[in-house]
């Protein structure tokens, strides 16, 4: 245990995190993504969902502020404009770690996956929501 430290971030994941740079891009996915075969570099967090795996990150993830939409969701296939729980719940998670809302963009699902493979990690939760993938761009943390 560390102070300070969320203790769902094991140290695989600290690892993962601090090794990351600014643009690097993450996935936080569900139990059904195909972490395994798309991840350059995995984590598990098992034992918890996306909504409380993102809230942690975030805690010590600062988004991507130079890019319009830092935090990308997987569309509902057949229904793009679909909204699903999850999303709500990613939005507020961000909202909270960011101190003001962040627009979530919706990708198509092939293209969500394409972009995964391109990201820097994957952790891969047990969540079983549906549409409960998310990634997320790092900006970068300035001098104090």
């Amino acid at each position: 245990m560390l102070k300070g430290i969320d203790p769902l971030l094991g140290p695989d994941l600290l690892r993962l995190l601090a090794a990351m740079g600014h643009g690097d891009e993450l996935v936080i996915a569900d139990a059904n993504f195909p972490a395994a075969s798309v991840a350059r570099r995995l984590v598990r967090c098992d034992g918890v969902n996306v909504t409380q795996a993102l809230a942690a990150i975030l805690t010590l993830f600062p988004l991507d502020q130079y890019v319009p939409k830092p935090a990308m969701v997987m569309a509902v296939v057949g229904d793009p404009s679909a909204t699903p729980d999850t999303y709500a719940d990613f939005s507020r998670a961000i909202a909270v770690a960011e101190g003001k809302p962040v627009d979530l963009e919706r990708i198509e699902r092939f293209a969500f996956y394409e972009r995964a493979r391109q990201a820097f990690g994957v952790v891969a939760t047990s969540d079983t929501r549906l549409y409960g993938n998310i990634i997320i761009a790092k900006g970068v943390v300035a001098p104090s």
